[in-house]
């Protein structure tokens, strides 16, 4: 389980690297998914199945996909496609498949290797969690939720385009200006 850990942590720590110098989002994000996943298979050598489980299906699932949707909404100019359609080639995913089959083999090796005579105290369950998640936790869950709708609309914002005669605001006075700098 020792050699799970650290490949594991190895692993997570190049992808994040990669994550941080990439200068495209798509591909930052990709790397992000396969750190995520990293990071589910240090849980799961360290013990804690229910934390890798949902590491793997609230970050690398569900927030991944949010993520990675909100990125693919944002308009991209015509030569930052031309890059893409580049970088789609056989030879650019060699190193992300490299990265995810270490992962994956490791991952199985912890999941194989299982030893239970090392891990003290009782496990929690998935009813636990959610009484604690909404329980005296629920200011926090409520704040991440926010959060993360924040982060949303902000990423909405940056990436919409102004189009020429869009009013951007119900107000009069808005409108008003808009008319006399078009007139003008």
């Amino acid at each position: 389980m020792e050699f799970a850990f650290y490949i594991c942590g190895l692993i997570a720590i190049l992808a994040t690297l990669r994550v941080v110098t990439h200068t495209n989002p798509v591909h930052a994000l990709l790397y992000l998914i396969i750190s995520l996943l990293a990071i589910a298979g240090v849980f799961f050598s360290l013990g804690a199945y229910f934390a890798g489980a949902l590491e793997i299906i609230v970050y690398a699932g569900a927030i991944m996909v949010l993520f990675v949707f909100v990125v693919m909404m944002l308009n991209l100019g015509g030569s930052e496609i031309e890059q893409e359609r580049k970088w789609l080639q056989p030879g650019i995913w060699i190193g992300p498949a490299i990265l995810s089959a270490v992962l994956l083999v490791v991952i199985v090796y912890a999941i194989l290797g299982i030893n239970d005579q090392g891990i003290d105290g009782a496990a929690i369950n998935a009813k636990e969690v959610g009484i604690a998640l909404f329980g005296p936790y629920v200011l926090a869950v409520e704040l991440a939720s926010m959060l993360l709708l924040a982060g949303l609309v902000v990423a909405f914002h940056i990436g919409r385009e102004e189009r020429a005669g869009e009013v951007l605001s119900n107000r009069v006075n808005d409108s008003d200006k808009r008319k006399t700098e078009e007139h003008a």
